[in-house]
């Protein structure tokens, strides 16, 4: 399901009730329950689609934590949540960067980077870890576009290929498990014995048909036009071996980059706005929710960050309408 937006709307002004930065799963949440409190809403989101990462990076990867659901594929829940927040009518401005933050006479203006100014009376920052770039592989990143990725979207498309994966963390174990039932064979290669994925699927790694070498590094990429070899070394006995590859799948993480928020004058622990336990930021009529907030005690996961999602929109309702309660009641009283 697409989500109907508005890209290139030039210096055209809009007003909210609230304005949501960032689309993804607990922005798309926030929207829906913003709506439900009888508010209008905008969501504003530097990508041209919702779902943030998880649509951005992993939209065939099951998702396992979000209640309800025994397992769910990114994209089907990124869909779901745009379906559900449809019922809010939000206006989404995609492909626009949050900018200049500005204290207007009853609420807060907030400029994007074409030109658009939203007016609302409450801001809800949901924007993960912001902006992020993928780490580069050291060796070989001529190779970029030519064999050599950071994101598997579409595993299908690496269908009888010879794939190596690098890295130890969640993608790279991920992305390895995806492509052994697709790929002609997978290797996955990490720096280090142990794995930073999660215990269940390294478990599951451990019992499939993928390859793994470590303490490896790759040394060397190679191949006339395209990727064709790709050479590791062992980091304890300096022996190198070849591996023959069709693509190379760099999962070395991400460099985060707030960008502008960052200037916005919020506390900020590390690269995470530090709210109280309303979900309040220290500037008034501001708020934050998922991955980007924090407070003592934070658990970064999706279903908490659609808990805090609902937190902050019900102790946000009172600044938006003084009318407004903080409680809201049940769903299934109608209100």
């Amino acid at each position: 399901m697409k989500a109907e937006h508005e890209i290139g709307c030039g210096a055209d002004g809009y007003a909210s009730d609230l304005l949501i930065v960032g689309a993804g799963p607990v922005g798309l949440y926030a929207a829906y329950y913003a709506g439900f409190r009888g508010m209008s809403v905008t969501v504003i989101d530097a990508l041209d689609q919702p779902g943030g990462q998880m649509a951005a990076l992993y939209p065939e990867k099951k998702v396992y934590d979000v209640a309800g659901f025994p397992a769910v594929k990114a994209q089907d829940l990124v869909d779901a949540l745009v379906g559900q927040a449809s019922q809010a009518k939000p206006r989404y401005l995609l492909g626009h960067t949050a900018q200049a933050l500005e204290d207007t006479a009853d609420g807060i203006a907030v400029t994007t980077h074409r030109g658009t100014v939203v007016t609302a009376k409450a801001v809800l920052v949901t924007g993960g870890i912001g902006s992020f770039t993928p780490r580069p592989l050291p060796a070989g990143s001529e190779y970029e576009n030519r064999g050599l990725r950071y994101f598997v979207p579409k595993p299908a498309e690496l269908t009888g290929a010879d794939v190596v994966v690098v890295g130890g963390g969640d993608s790279a174990v991920d992305w390895a498990l995806a492509l052994e039932p697709l790929a002609r064979s997978v290797a996955l290669v990490h720096r280090r014995p142990r794995f930073r994925a999660h215990e269940h699927s390294v478990r599951l790694l451990r019992t499939s048909s993928v390859r793994l070498y470590t303490p490896h590094e790759v040394q060397r990429i190679s191949g006339e036009t395209r990727v064709e070899q790709v050479e590791l070394s062992n980091l304890e006995t300096g022996a190198t071996e070849s591996l023959r590859a069709d693509a190379v799948v760099a999962a070395l993480g991400f460099v985060a980059n707030l960008g502008p928020l960052a200037t916005w004058g919020l506390q900020m622990r590390g690269r995470h706005i530090v709210v109280d336990r309303t979900m309040r930021t220290s500037r008034p009529r501001v708020y934050a929710a998922g991955d980007i907030a924090d407070y003592d005690g934070k658990v970064a996961l999706i279903s908490v960050g659609f808990g805090e999602a609902a937190l902050a929109v019900n102790h946000l309702a009172p600044v938006v309408d003084p009318t407004l309660g903080t409680v809201p009641g049940h769903s299934s009283d109608g209100l």
